[in-house]
């Protein structure tokens, strides 16, 4: 946190959303505007989570106490209960843990706070069980769920909450957001705001890393040479091959810190064989940072997907006359040209091909499979 004062508490770290932060301030400073449960919706990089957490700070702790504030932002209050998954979908298993944990009464603050992050991560099972939970909750108890959609919610969900959608932020915005968090060119930060479609994280990514921006200039070029099936199969396993690599290259060092830490917990010392006695422990950490290269893997392939989805939102445009607002400038010539070479429903089947390969990912699809029947589509504009 740098926020210092009570005013800038806790609300300081939420960027760009005024009119929702108002709602939420009126909302915790007055019982008639309170609800049982919300759901901040926007799209990834809005701010969700941020603003959850700070809304539950507001909730928690008595007007001024900042150390409470603290504690909530740091997600160590006792009267905070949080679940993000770093699997595909949230287990059931953890989802009555949160509901559970939602029966107690405040220990401390004025509220207890249950925060699902990635609310839009729950199969129909798992929802239900929250569900009973958000039809009768305790008097002093909020949920604050998080999802790029009320969309991604069942409908009998979406019913017993309060829905707080936050608005986008303009590139230039987000771009100068980026130069007061790590000082990069002008240029650099407002390139990479736009090619992150203003996604503020991945756009501070893209901006800090050049090798990001130049992989995903090299996976958009790739995808423009697709001919044929041969290119289509090449091309795809190059692009999971690619999320895999970034993948390991974000989970690597958290996956042996995490290692490090546990084995020194049981007593284990550096260097030492693993006693029989701690394995199941060792063995279980390992499932769970399984589950969570497997997300990040789906995150990254995810990532190519957006972009991809952006490169042919660009050529549309410019088959239909546009040539204000594109998102992949550098890419200007390819995709004037690729606009000459194709019809507009090629394009259309293009992205509705994208759409569904994004389905299909969800629904435990193998990637390169996908990915290929994917490119043939945009090598043949018809679909498979």
């Amino acid at each position: 946190m740098t926020a210092t004062t009570v005013d800038v508490l806790p609300w300081g770290e939420v960027w760009g959303q005024d009119e929702a932060v108002a709602q939420l301030r009126a909302a915790a400073s007055d019982p008639s505007q309170m609800s049982h449960a919300w759901l901040i919706t926007g799209p990834p990089g809005s701010g969700r989570s941020t603003l959850a957490y700070a809304f539950a700070a507001a909730l928690i702790a008595e007007p001024g106490d900042e150390n409470a504030m603290r504690q909530v932002m740091a997600r160590t209050h006792p009267d905070l209960a949080a679940l993000r998954t770093e699997g595909v979908i949230i287990s059931i298993k953890d989802a009555r843990s949160l509901v559970e944990r939602s029966y107690f009464s405040p220990s401390l603050g004025r509220y207890r706070v249950m925060i699902m992050e990635d609310a839009d991560r729950m199969v129909e099972r798992t929802s239900n069980v929250l569900l009973k939970a958000l039809e009768e909750p305790p008097e002093q108890t909020v949920w604050i769920l998080c999802a790029p959609s009320d969309a991604d919610l069942l409908p009998t969900i979406r019913s017993r909450v309060r829905i707080l959608r936050l608005r986008e932020p303009d590139v230039a915005d987000v771009a100068r957001l980026i130069v007061q968090r790590t000082g990069v060119d002008e240029a650099v930060a407002e390139q990479s705001a736009r090619l992150a479609q203003r996604h503020i994280g991945m756009a501070q990514r893209l901006a800090t890393d050049a090798a990001s921006r130049e992989r995903r200039e090299r996976t958009l070029r790739g995808v423009l040479r697709v001919r044929g099936v041969g290119d289509a199969v090449e091309v795809a396993a190059t692009i999971v091959q690619s999320a895999t690599d970034d993948a390991k290259a974000l989970t690597a060092a958290r996956d042996e810190g995490e290692r490090d830490s546990l084995l020194r917990t049981l007593g284990v010392p550096p260097g030492s064989a693993v006693p029989p006695a701690v394995r199941s422990q060792l063995s279980a950490l390992e499932d769970e940072q399984k589950r969570r290269a497997t997300r990040s893997l789906r995150d990254g392939i995810d990532r190519v997907l957006t972009d991809l989805e952006s490169l042919y939102r660009d050529t549309l445009m410019r088959q239909f006359g546009r040539d204000t607002d594109l998102i992949n400038r550098e890419l200007t010539a390819e995709i004037e040209a690729l606009a000459a070479a194709w019809t507009p429903q090629h394009t259309l089947t293009v992205l509705d091909s994208i759409a569904l390969t994004r389905t299909n990912l969800q629904g435990n699809a193998a990637p390169a499979l996908a990915l290929e029947s994917m490119l043939i589509t945009v090598a043949t504009g018809r679909t498979q």
